[in-house]
């Protein structure tokens, strides 16, 4: 039997991934989908499904999903931006703006009391915020140790009972503990990403938020990204469901009308803040792919250096924090449902340095846990976004991300 082909995507590959994203929908555990995938100028779409898991409005393209950690990805390209005009260098110490984090002490060991400290070797610099090894920050296996109880008791990760505080006060309770390791020693999750928005804020004298729209997604024609959904558009915002672990019975974790994202929030937060479409993803992560220019005839407007794009799409770490961060995930993979596999991490991203799944070396992008999945491909020139709103307290958004993730490279037209 011969394949068809349309030099992007086979027509038999194409049919594949509605099939099998069809088949999640189907079994009623995802709710609806979104999915928008590239193969170089040849764009496709699937929704399927609705809104709420038990009916109500279809998903569309252009429905707006809570970004979560996907939002890492984006809201870096603040600082990008700033280092690229030298209003930061990558070995500044980052005391200069943020006063709250100079003369660290960092804990004997991670699971320490909080007064066995020493003093940190070094400052911490702008290149350890970038990639989250500037001593603090999450991962599974620090849960209930006191410098991990003091941050969610402070209130500096998103997700908890209360939204996170303003960004002083934000700065000034995680300027109260010491680090859990040296200043560039370990690659540590989400910390950073929060961190970095406000050191962009403090170079800049502009609120985070307003700082991005100007210099990133006002330029990517991004008009549906931002820190909040306005009140006449919540009708294209889901509801957020963290399903039961036990049961798999839906909750809903966030409303759209009067919920989390429904007004500019205290703290916009780099980790986890955003609210986007597929179109406005795919913009930019075409971006990323085009070497720092927005499409558009003459090659479109530049947004980052070519130089810049690189630092931030290729891995980082050394091979020692590289080591450490794939047995964090290999020995949590019976939590992380698989996620997180990919080897190395750039700036605000995961970096594939090993062929672990379908994915080729090089590909870079990041999952969110509110279920959704956007990353680029500079080998095949593929970019895919893949949007539902079922939290990761359950399998069954993960199981769809690899799905989708799988049949999308069986359908390369090679």
């Amino acid at each position: 039997m011969t394949t068809e082909r349309n030099h992007d995507f086979t027509k038999t590959g194409l049919v594949r991934i509605r099939d099998v994203l069809a088949r999640h929908v189907d079994s009623e555990r995802i709710p609806g989908v979104v999915a928008l995938f590239s193969r170089g100028p040849h764009t496709h779409t699937v929704e399927l499904g609705t809104m709420r898991h038990d009916g109500g409005a279809p998903m569309a393209r252009d429905t707006v999903f809570r970004m979560a950690s996907t939002s890492k990805p984006v809201t870096v390209a603040a600082a990008m931006v700033l280092l690229d005009e030298c209003r930061l260098r990558l070995d500044d110490p980052v005391q200069e703006w943020l006063p709250e984090l100079a003369d660290r002490q960092v804990l004997r060991r991670p699971d320490s009391p909080l007064d066995e400290t020493v003093p940190a070797r070094r400052p911490i610099t702008v290149r350890d915020v970038l990639g989250s090894t500037f001593g603090l920050g999450m991962d599974m296996t620090s849960i209930g140790t006191p410098v991990m109880n003091e941050v969610f008791a402070k209130g500096l990760t998103p997700n908890l009972p209360t939204p996170m505080p303003g960004p002083d006060e934000w700065l000034r309770r995680l300027g109260e503990l010491p680090l859990m390791h040296q200043p560039g020693e370990r690659w540590q999750y989400q910390i950073a990403s929060d961190l970095l928005g406000v050191l962009v804020a403090r170079v800049t004298g502009q609120p985070f938020d307003a700082f991005l729209k100007e210099r990133v997604f006002d330029p990517l024609g991004m008009t549906d990204t931002g820190f909040h959904v306005p009140q006449d558009q919540l009708h294209r915002l889901p509801p957020l469901y963290a399903p039961d672990p036990v049961t798999g019975e839906f909750q809903v974790w966030d409303e759209a009308a009067g919920g989390r994202h429904s007004t500019p929030p205290a703290f916009p937060g780099g980790g986890g803040g955003l609210n986007s479409t597929a179109d406005d993803y795919h913009a930019y992560f075409r971006m990323l792919l085009a070497g720092g220019r927005a499409a558009g005839p003459n090659g479109g407007h530049r947004v980052l250096s070519t130089p810049a794009v690189a630092l931030m799409t290729t891995n980082r770490l050394t091979p020692e924090q590289q080591h450490a961060r794939q047995q964090l995930a290999l020995d949590n993979v019976h939590i992380s449902f698989g996620q997180g596999q990919h080897g190395g991490w750039g700036y605000g991203m995961a970096v594939r340095t090993y062929r672990g799944d379908y994915a080729p070396v090089g590909q870079f992008g990041w999952d969110g846990g509110s279920g959704t999945s956007t990353y680029a491909d500079p080998v095949n020139d593929v970019v895919g976004i893949l949007l539902t709103q079922v939290g990761a307290s359950v399998p069954h958004s993960i199981h769809l991300m690899h799905d989708f993730w799988t049949m999308l490279y069986q359908a390369l037209d090679d």
